[in-house]
Order: C-alpha cells, then structure tokens, then sequence
C-alpha cells in the first residue's frame, strides 16, 4: 500500500491534476467506479488506484486519496488513462469556438453523441477536454467521439473546400438555411463573446433559434438544440 506523500507514483498523480502535466504525460485521470468502467470497456486505463482492498489495482490509503480529490465528492477508486481518440469520418461535424466553461464542453459532448456528432473540435482556446469537470459533464461522452483540438479557421477552410457547409450558431439573427443533402459544420461559440470574427467571415450562414421570454439561450442549450433538429432530418 502507498502511504507516502513522497512516492513517486503519488507525486506524478498529484501533478495530473494540471492541464500542463496531462498535456506532457498524455495522461489523465477518472475518478469513481462508473467512469473507471467505461475507461477499461474502452481500453484506455494504465493503472487502477484504490482505496478497497477488494478492487484489484494499487492500494492506497484513504488520506492520500483525499488528497488526490478533485470535488467535494469522495471516491475509493480512480483510474489513470492514455490520451486516444480514434480518428471517425463524419458528414456533421460539430466545432467550438473558445467555449470555455468545462461544464458546459462536457454537456454538448452528450449531446454531440445523443446526435451523432461524432466528430468533435476544439479551438485552442476551448476547455480542456481532460478536465474532471468536463469529463464528469459529458457522461462518458468523451470515450466515444473523435476529438481534436487545433486551428479551427484552417480546419473550415480546408473541409469547405472538400465541400462541407459551415454554419454557425447566433443569438440574434439567422441568415440561409443549411442543404440537408450537403455535409454539414455546426459552430457554437464562446459563452460571452459569441464567434470570433474571423470564424463569422468564414460562415456560409447563421442559425438563431426563436425564444420567448428571454434574449439568448445558454450555449449548451442552443447546441444541443441546433444539433437535434439536424440529426432529425
């Protein structure tokens, strides 16, 4: 059993906490039995850690585990995993615009699988997909999708030309309508800002969703709905 704050695998699991380390490590960590199950159904664990002598796997002790904690919520299990994502060819493909709130990436992860947006990317700015947080929102969601994080301006320029149709989602206005019979890019932008200019010139039309009551709808919302009255079709 570890006991020591001075073990070198406790050190290295502490330091997983950090978008940095996760980043040099292309590790990250799961925590609770429902996420460390859909890990190993997925093959991405390299090493289960727990507090129960009754779960095979490295034993330590509870304080260290305390330590090791990242919510409120206490778990007697965590599982460290390897960075995959396999590459899908999908005909809509869902981007994000510096969404930044890791709750609300992991909340349009669900919905992007619930509508088989199975492609997934991140702009360089967009929450980090391996954040507890994000993780925990998306359901699982995260195992499932091809995600990818890099320059979104020069990934929709290229599939435009390889004949995709971009559009983006707007709270105020709507302009065209998507071809349902041409692959398809929905965007959803920053939580305050919206779109980035450069992302808006690069559009081929812009979705609104009507409301009542109230100006604009949260981001996972409106994505969640743009993305279902697609995959209706």
């Amino acid at each position: 059993m570890i006991e020591s704050k001075d073990n070198k695998k406790f050190k290295s699991w502490m330091k997983l906490k950090t978008k940095k380390y996760r980043d040099q490590m292309d590790q990250y960590i799961v925590y609770g039995q429902t996420f460390v199950d859909l890990a190993l159904k997925k093959g991405v664990v390299e090493e289960i850690v727990t507090t129960n002598p009754n779960i095979e796997g490295t034993l330590i002790s509870e304080v260290l585990m305390k330590e090791l904690k990242v919510t409120e919520t206490s778990y007697d299990v965590f599982a460290v995993c390897k960075k995959v994502s396999t590459p899908i060819v999908s005909n809509q493909i869902l981007v994000l615009d510096d969404v930044q709130n890791p709750d609300n990436v992991g909340a349009i992860l669900r919905s992007a699988l619930a509508f088989n947006f199975m492609h997934v990317v991140f702009s360089n700015h967009t929450a980090d997909l391996y954040n507890d947080k994000t993780i925990r929102a998306s359901g699982g969601a995260l195992f499932d999708l091809y995600i990818e994080r890099l320059d979104i301006h020069e990934f929709i320029t290229l599939k435009k030309q390889n004949g995709y149709q971009v559009f983006g989602a707007d709270a105020h206005k709507s302009e065209l309508e998507p071809d349902k019979t041409k692959p398809f890019i929905l965007v959803l932008g920053n939580e305050g800002q919206g779109l980035r200019s450069k992302t808006i010139e690069l559009l081929d039309g812009r979705l609104n969703i009507e409301t009542h009551h109230v100006e604009s709808l949260n981001v996972t919302v409106a994505g969640s709905i743009l993305m279902y009255e697609w995959s209706k079709q």
